[in-house]
């Protein structure tokens, strides 16, 4: 897809991307890379077709591999990744230029929407979260009993 290459390849993107892999290149737990990012677009593209949502797929992508590109800013920072990655993923938005401007705040609020369960959350912004959640594969995972995951949290089955 040509709107996530060129999502990906922002100079902008590139950096926050390589300060998160330096940030969590010792985490025992779940980490927010390419692979995390990837499971998250599919789960939700997925999701999107099953529910018959009738997302874009271009703009479910460019929202999942933006959704965590904050949380160096949260590590470093201490400012919510969330936050972060909205003011980030708007620059590189603006700079990648192959969205309209509607489809960009779509974007940018299913990214400050994706950490926190809400009953007022647009469309992209829900699917986003549960997807987010659902891409973690506990049941496989060397460090569970560590995690700080409530047990109805954790995903103890694969769903997806």
């Amino acid at each position: 897809m040509k709107e996530i290459e060129l999502i990906r390849k922002h100079p902008l993107y590139l950096t926050s991307y390589r300060r998160l892999e330096e940030a969590e290149q010792n985490r025992q737990f779940c980490r927010h890379q390419m692979p995390h990012l990837l499971d998250v677009a599919r789960i939700a593209y997925i999701q999107n077709l099953e529910k018959g949502l009738g997302l874009k797929k271009e703009i479910i992508y460019a929202a999942a591999i933006l959704h965590d590109i904050g949380k160096a800013c949260q590590y470093e920072e201490g400012i919510p990744h969330e936050i972060a990655g909205k003011e980030a993923a708007e620059v590189i938005l603006e700079g990648a230029d192959v969205f309209t401007m509607e489809e960009r705040q779509i974007i940018l609020q299913a990214i400050l929407e994706h950490r926190r369960r809400s009953d007022h959350m647009t469309v992209l912004g829900r699917l986003l979260y549960e997807s987010d959640k659902l891409s973690r594969a506990c049941y496989a995972c060397p460090a569970e009993k560590e995690c700080n995951w409530s047990s109805e949290k954790k995903n103890t089955e694969i769903k997806w």
